[in-house]
């Protein structure tokens, strides 16, 4: 019999024999795709409540609705609030970095299943965090667009691919001070598209939220643009003492 005359779900019996699903995390051989073994997914760290009603970051206690962080209530954040899926740490940060710089794109999918239960429920539409045009050639891709476009596809959200976007390289940021980060990367976004955002709810999609200096400045570029809400989603995000 012919490969082609098999039923589809003999076929895929096959491939999982011939490619069979591995752990993001280690490698492992698992039971399915997007599938986590039990040490990685014990490794990872799920964010929730309770959290920071300005800007999303756990709290230990839960303090009742409305309730926000020292530095919320000194200086409240330009963006709704950032959600993350899990908590920056080794599991988290080896997943994120073999989608960036490994070329393993269906993680993008991996990450998805776990953050789309954090998407805002009156988005509107999903807008990745651009690179600029130069980093971009050099990778070959956009790891925040493969993340929205699989969230996007889960949730009905439509994907605004080029509304934003990076007007000039920047500098890593890694290393440098809350201030010095903030410098960087002002000014370095534009809305292409004003009337694409304007009066909608956004969804901000990167992979991971460190200071948060770039999605301030996403913002800031999208408030300017009309949007009516800014929410900021992503993978992990440094939490406590490393932030």
């Amino acid at each position: 019999m012919r490969l082609a005359h098999l039923p589809a779900a003999a076929i895929a019996q096959l491939v999982a024999l011939a490619i069979p699903p591995r752990c993001p995390g280690c490698g492992v051989v698992v039971e399915a795709d997007h599938r986590f073994c039990a040490g990685c997914w014990a490794g990872l760290r799920f964010l929730g409540n309770p959290a920071c009603a300005a800007c999303g970051a756990p709290m230990a206690v839960d303090q009742g609705p409305g309730m926000r962080c020292a530095p919320c209530l000194h200086q409240p954040p330009v963006h709704d609030g950032v959600r993350a899926a899990v908590a920056y740490g080794p599991v988290a940060r080896d997943v994120a970095l073999k989608l960036k710089y490994g070329g393993r794109l269906a993680l993008a999918t991996t990450m998805a299943r776990l953050m789309v239960r954090h998407l805002a429920a009156d988005a509107d539409c999903l807008i990745p965090v651009p690179l600029h045009r130069r980093r971009l050639w050099s990778r070959g891709y956009n790891q925040s667009v493969l993340i929205a476009a699989a969230l996007g596809r889960m949730h009905g959200v439509s994907v605004l691919r080029d509304s934003l976007r990076r007007t000039r390289p920047t500098p890593p940021l890694r290393g440098m001070s809350g201030r010095a980060r903030a410098t960087a990367v002002r000014g370095a976004f534009i809305v292409a598209d004003p009337a694409a955002v304007a009066g909608r709810s956004v969804v901000l999609i990167d992979d991971v939220h460190t200071s948060g200096a770039t999605v301030d400045a996403c913002t800031t570029a999208l408030r300017r643009a009309g949007a009516r809400r800014v929410t900021v989603l992503c993978w992990a995000r440094v939490v406590g003492t490393d932030e």
